[in-house]
């Protein structure tokens, strides 16, 4: 079966730094930071007690929301990504359609939407008694599917309809299962997205581990530090990103505009095996996913323009760079540059690799390279200076002609996700 070009035609994000694609992407060219204080942690006593918020406000969900709607719909998490799906949608041209539209479909992915909202909280009120006090949208709300549900109310969209979820993986896997079902033929166009709520169940749980950053609750701008020998654990945030597929024939019979093509998907696990572990990678899988990601769009790694990295401020950014020179082994002056968007809004979990690839879409098609905030060339990690030039690390952002992205995320259970993305000629 010969293979589908497959372009995107529109994004959609609400993260930490900026809400709506203008914002987030004035957001990231100035390095802008979303992290803040939360007053929440801070009374629960957590170790960490900054982390990333979007900042939606009444009238940015006027915008999109019907009133019920609005009143409705208290989940965050699906909020998100409600909001993210509507501006990408509507950024491709597509309208809500009041018929359903059986060659349009959509894959969007959460972890545990509604935790706080939706489960626990309602858990107390049936150990007390109040089981009538639940509400009635319990279900739906808490449902990991919620966020697709409550979108394909307002869109009608008739084919594919999908939720996953793989941890860290799951934004930029939502977009390789779209990919995969244009590829089969189940549809012409895909909203492929991922969210991820705020709340103290969840940050709880990350502070118990020890992975969150103990040591700037004074400085919330300055906690998030991908690459630096200062990192002392990852920022949770919240958030969600969308972008719509679709097959170039599709896109060009409706005179969409494409914003780019996507020619290299690839997904593996390292079987917690050699290295892997539930909340680590198994090096070698990483790099099979990296080499098979680069096969699949058939170019050579010195195409490469730009790593957008999974880059977490954690004790294995080291093992990821060394991960990306083996799996590229170019010479050290034909390595690629390197960013990750976790600098400025933290580790948004279940929505990291959707927001992640709005904002490679973003370099591509605005012609810069995005600063690493919080890193210089005296602050990154000694082990990544001996095996990366610094110059390949950008201190500033810079204006700059890219033709190729490739967008990694690593999750816990120890799954890989790897896109390319190209400027489309």
């Amino acid at each position: 079966m010969e293979r589908k070009r497959v372009v995107v035609t529109g994004m959609g994000v609400v993260a930490a730094n900026g809400v709506g694609v203008k914002e987030f992407s004035k957001a990231l060219y100035e390095g802008k930071s979303g992290i803040t204080f939360q007053e929440d942690s801070a009374e629960l006593n957590f170790r960490c007690q900054v982390a990333g918020v979007p900042p939606v406000t009444e009238e940015y969900l006027d915008k999109y929301f019907p009133n019920i709607f609005k009143e409705v719909l208290k989940n965050n998490a699906i909020r998100y990504g409600c909001l993210a799906g509507l501006e990408a949608w509507e950024s491709a041209g597509l309208t809500k359609s009041k018929e359903r539209s059986s060659r349009n479909g959509m894959v969007f992915g959460a972890g545990a939407p509604g935790l706080d909202q939706f489960i626990l909280e309602p858990i107390n009120k049936l150990n007390i008694g109040k089981g009538k006090t639940v509400g009635t949208t319990l279900v739906p709300q808490s449902m990991n599917s919620g966020t697709g549900a409550y979108l394909n109310q307002l869109l009608g969209l008739g084919g594919p309809v999908i939720s996953n979820s793989s941890a860290c993986s799951t934004g930029s896997e939502a977009i390789l299962i779209g990919y995969e079902q244009i590829q089969l033929g189940k549809a012409d166009i895909m909203l492929c997205g991922s969210t991820e709520g705020i709340g103290r169940f969840i940050w709880g749980a990350f502070d118990t581990m020890r992975i969150l950053v103990p040591n700037s609750n004074n400085a919330p701008e300055k906690a998030s530090k991908p690459m630096s020998k200062f990192s002392s654990g990852f920022v949770p945030s919240g958030g969600a990103g969308a972008v719509v597929i679709e097959t170039l024939e599709s896109a060009q019979e409706r005179g969409a505009t494409i914003i780019a093509e996507l020619i290299g998907v690839s997904q593996n696990c390292g079987g917690q095996r050699d290295g892997g572990s539930m909340t680590a990678p198994n090096p070698e899988a990483v790099v099979e996913c990296i080499q098979a990601a680069l096969s699949h769009a058939d170019i050579d790694a010195s195409e490469i323009d730009l790593i957008s990295g999974h880059l977490t401020s954690t004790m294995a950014d080291p093992l990821e760079i060394e991960n990306w020179v083996k799996a590229l082994n170019l010479p050290s002056e034909k390595l690629p540059m390197i960013n990750t968007v976790k600098s400025m809004i933290g580790h948004a979990i279940s929505a990291a690799g959707s927001i992640e690839s709005v904002a490679c879409l973003i370099q591509l098609n605005e012609n810069f390279i995005h600063k690493n905030i919080n890193l210089d060339e005296d602050s990154v990690h000694d082990k990544i200076k001996e095996i990366y030039p610094t110059e390949k690390i950008p201190f500033q952002s810079k204006k700059q002609e890219i033709q190729t992205i490739i967008k990694s995320n690593f999750g816990f259970g120890d799954v890989n996700c790897c896109l390319i993305f190209r400027k489309f000629t």
